[in-house]
Parts: structure tokens; sequence; C-alpha cells
């Protein structure tokens, strides 16, 4: 069954304090190239039968109005994923 994959992450203007805790973590377990994270949310949205142009539509209209906090998240991604 085909997928429908949301991504959504903070603005850049939200402070992220897991993604500052993950940074500061890295160094001590030896993963010395990485200067920031940022974390996010994924949802994965299964659909029964085909994704049509209207599914693909919900998907979206319900990632920005559902899915994500508009007033701190952006929806960076929505996308078909097929298994």
């Amino acid at each position: 069954m085909p997928r429908i994959v949301v991504d959504v992450m903070l603005k850049p203007e939200i402070l992220d304090p897991q993604g500052k805790a993950i940074v500061g973590a890295l160094p001590r377990l030896g993963f010395t190239a990485f200067s920031a994270v940022r974390q996010g949310k994924r949802f994965e949205l299964t659909v029964d039968g085909e994704v049509t142009e209207e599914i693909l539509a919900q998907a979206r209209e319900a990632a920005a109005t559902m899915l994500s906090n508009p007033v701190i998240e952006d929806v960076v991604n929505v996308e078909v994923v097929a298994d």
C-alpha cells in the first residue's frame, strides 16, 4: 500500500532544546563533524488504493492544519512513498 510521508520542522526562529541536547552529545559519542541539529516530526499516512491528486491535496491540508502547529512549525515535505 502506498504511503504519504509528511515532514514537519520547527521554524528557524524557534529554539530547539532537543536539537541543542543532541548536538552537545554527538562529540561525546565520537561524532565531531556536526555543528548543529534541528529535530522534527515525520508522519506516514497509509492510503488504501491509488494516491490521487485529491488524496495528496487532502494530505497537504491535514499537514498544514492538524499535523503541524503553523505558529512554530513548517511543513517541509509531503511526498508519496511506494512500497
